[in-house]
């Protein structure tokens, strides 16, 4: 819990300033970074006006010019490298952990001088070396670690809503 109110604190904080959250996952955290990018951006629970979020799974001709020209492990830490500044906050979701494009987005976002959280599972794998900020699952079940990563998700939203004077 601690750990949420820091993150939702972080945020808070970059949102209040002008800056953005980018966010990144593959499989199913790739759906869910994008459904908690489209809370921020449209509304989690109130109609307000919209918060700076993009989900880096949603520009396919990004990930397939990035993979092709470079390589898989490149399509987050490209993007990262382009739209993610100083200040800003990387939310990446893995299961493992060990998704080296997890884990290479998140060393590009602290070159960049911006904020890493991960929402992780199975003991936090590589990505538990990286990030600054940790939400890690308590789970084996790939189903039960995305359940929860999105149960933390919007449980952000709802304390940025709040927080942000639009309840």
């Amino acid at each position: 819990l601690e750990t949420i109110k820091s993150v939702s604190i972080l945020c808070l904080e970059a949102y209040r300033k002008g800056r953005k959250t980018l966010l990144a996952g593959n499989g199913g955290s790739a759906a869910d970074s994008q459904h908690l990018s489209a809370e921020l951006i449209g509304r989690f629970s109130t109609s307000r006006r919209p918060l700076r979020s993009v989900a880096l799974t949603t520009d396919s001709s990004a990930l397939t010019c990035i993979a092709n020209d470079f390589d898989f492990e490149s399509v987050f830490s490209r993007q990262v490298e382009a739209l993610l500044g100083p200040r800003d906050v990387l939310v990446a979701l893995s299961t493992s952990g060990e998704s080296k494009n997890i884990v290479g987005a998140l060393q590009m976002a602290k070159e960049s001088g911006a904020s890493t959280v991960a929402l992780l599972g199975k003991g936090g794998g590589a990505a538990a070396e990286v990030a600054d900020h940790l939400l890690i699952v308590g789970s084996d079940s790939t189903a039960r670690i995305q359940e929860t990563h999105l149960l933390i998700g919007h449980i952000l939203c709802e304390i940025i809503e709040r927080e942000l004077g639009f309840d």
